[in-house]
């Protein structure tokens, strides 16, 4: 049976809007046509209906397709990128274009004495860096003549040894005298300030270039001012170039080999594996694993250890890594297991976790449109949503909390839900660095911008909301954060009042009431307390670890190896109060044990005059066994 116009009308409601690759396949699972779209949802519309105007070509790979499924990226470009490889790869029978071995084009820094940048459309493992792939051959002209410009290079491919330019064997070439070269060649230019160029390309090419485009944006500013129209035209594009260029890429990096990434996402029932098969840093097969839960509560990591052998088996993948969310066991002790924090590798799970909640919730929403019946999730998070009057169900959420006891030890706390349930593995405590005593609106604004500049770094999708647990003021900090990173309209962020529950939005001074028994008030106040919980209980440990530590580093002369010498003897701070002299000077020597006698007997007596009477006693009477409380 071959896909209908109608098979695809009942699945339309539950397709993304987002960039991504389709892949239309027959009845025994061969990939017919690989596709990229800007939004998958519009772009799969286009194959059905009773269009008049469309090819044969398209009629007929329709007519042959059984069904088709797609994978999400996070831009245009990864799609562009994804669509290539999956073409060179399958060789699909409906793809015209893409078949040959064009690759996109890397800039490469050679491991070279003197390195020459070049393009290239081949990566080899030589210790060269490459950056890239790059989806526009123009915009690699456009950076390759800017930083030619800016920092002129070497061109030849002459061996600069240091030999051979002390004996004069090279001669200077036509490209020193039009200025492109400064005549290393011939010793005219230094090592140290050569390689201090090829370090602010390098930084230009890793995208950290903003003294760059504050120099080109002053020199368009001045060439305007001048009435050098043409000039300043020149400067604003290859300021575009540098705003606008691929220089790294999810789905193809020259910093990944070969390794099979593995996410997952469950709902009540099923448990869906995201599966990713990368070849020489790049994605050539990507697939979901539907898996039925044999009982309610089975665990993650067990469906993950039998999903793993079987997807690589499937796909006969002998890849040396697997890039998995959290401690995996496998029988083979030859491969390694990689649960990446930040980098390409992070990028490449995160991009396998976004397609396996999305196929959650597309069986979810097929689910609904079959039976017209939510499941509690669905219920509790459709009706947050429309309390809340946000634009998309909140299946990631995210509170923040705030403790301190007098000021001391200020920690912070972020718990997660998915999808209406605590997300243990994700939650997050901080330490406040940059607030002094207890300002819950600082540390607001720290945590904050602490924790989302890091999801931005990382490339970690945002929550859908954020909860912050205070009122308006707290509310107020968080937001100088999020806007200070731009993404204030990117999320919904409500504050909750402990007192009445009342619910604060950004720039609204009236708040809202939910309902004391609506299931959406329930949720946002499990997310509170949850915080609260996982916050009190980071701040009592660290105050039982600050207490440890003080007692004995807040001696005059005692630092932290001697208190933990004394700790891991004596065992506690009381019995190290009751130790003898003999006992304390065989652990941490004589004058250690002065200072540590001094201020107990002080801290006792608090008289100097006392002090100075004893400390003799305890240096004559050596062999003492009386504590030093009993003196």
């Amino acid at each position: 049976k071959t896909m209908t116009t109608a098979d695809y009308q009942e699945i339309a409601p539950t397709l993304p809007v987002g960039p991504g690759i389709y892949k239309f396949l027959d009845s025994k699972g061969v990939i017919l046509y690989v596709g990229k779209a800007k939004n998958l949802k519009s772009r799969l519309s286009s194959y059905f209906g009773e269009r008049k105007d469309r090819q044969m070509k398209t009629r007929a790979l329709v007519k042959l397709a059984h069904h088709f499924d797609f994978t999400i990226v996070e831009s245009e470009q990864d799609a562009l990128l994804l669509e290539c490889q999956l073409i060179k790869q399958h060789q699909p029978r409906y793809n015209v274009m893409l078949k040959d071995g064009k690759t996109y084009p890397y800039i490469c820094v050679k491991l070279e004495r003197f390195p020459r940048v070049f393009f290239t459309r081949r990566v080899f493992k030589d210790g060269s860096t490459y950056f890239g792939p790059y989806t526009s051959m123009q915009r690699v002209y456009t950076l390759m003549d800017l930083m030619k410009q800016l920092f002129p290079l070497r061109t030849c491919t002459h061996l600069l040894s240091k030999e051979n330019i002390e004996k004069g064997k090279i001669k200077i070439c036509l490209e020193y005298h039009i200025k492109n070269c400064m005549g290393a060649c011939a010793g005219l230019e230094t090592e140290e300030a050569y390689n201090e160029k090829i370090t602010q390309i390098k930084n230009i090419l890793r995208g950290q270039f903003s003294a760059v485009k504050l120099h080109l944006k002053r020199e368009m500013q001045t060439l305007a001012e001048n009435m050098e129209f043409e000039k300043a035209q020149q400067i604003k594009e290859k300021l575009l170039a540098f705003e606008d260029y691929q220089g790294k890429s999810t789905i193809v990096s020259s910093t990944i080999q070969d390794a099979d990434v593995f996410s997952i996402a469950t709902d009540e029932k099923m448990a869906y594996i995201s599966y990713l098969k990368v070849v020489n840093g790049a994605i050539i097969h990507t697939f979901i694993l539907e898996l039925i839960k044999n009982m309610d509560d089975e665990e993650e990591d067990s469906m993950l250890t039998f999903a793993i052998p079987y997807l690589r088996e499937k796909f006969n993948s002998s890849n040396g890594e697997v890039i998995v969310p959290f401690e995996t066991k496998l029988e083979d002790p030859s491969v390694l297991i990689t649960i990446p924090k930040i980098g390409d590798k992070k990028k490449l799970l995160d991009l396998a976790q976004k397609n396996a909640e999305y196929h959650v919730l597309q069986k979810r929403k097929q689910e609904i449109l079959r039976t017209g019946k939510q499941t509690s999730a669905e219920r509790i998070l459709t009706t947050l949503k429309n309390d809340l009057q946000m634009d998309a169900l909140p299946m990631h959420i995210e509170c923040f909390d705030n403790s301190n006891l007098g000021g001391t030890n200020p920690v912070s706390s972020c718990v997660v839900f998915r999808n209406a349930k605590p997300a243990k593995r994700d939650y997050r405590h901080f330490n406040v660095k940059t607030v002094e005593g207890p300002n819950d609106f600082a540390t607001m604004e720290e945590v904050v911008m602490r924790r989302y500049k890091r999801l931005l770094a990382e490339g970690t999708p945002l929550p859908q909301l954020i909860i912050i647990d205070g009122g308006k003021g707290q509310l107020s900090s968080a937001m100088k954060s999020l806007t200070a990173l731009g993404i204030e309209n990117q999320v919904t962020v409500v504050g909750i009042a402990k007192q009445l529950e009342e619910i604060f939005f950004p720039n609204d001074p009236i708040p809202l009431y939910i309902d004391k028994k609506s299931e959406s008030l329930k949720l946002i106040q499990q997310a509170r307390n949850e915080a609260h919980r996982f916050g009190i209980t980071f701040h009592r440990n660290q105050r039982s670890k600050d207490f440890l530590v003080t007692e004995l580093t807040g001696i005059e002369g005692i630092g932290e190896k001697t208190s933990e010498k004394l700790l891991t003897h004596f065992g506690s701070v009381i019995k190290v109060k009751a130790a003898t002299a003999d006992e304390l000077q065989a652990v941490i020597g004589k004058e250690a044990t002065r200072r540590v006698v001094r201020y107990f007997i002080k801290q006792k007596e608090g008289k100097e005059r006392e002090i100075e009477e004893i400390l003799p006693l305890a240096e004559e009477n050596e062999g003492n066994t009386e504590g030093v409380n009993s003196k």
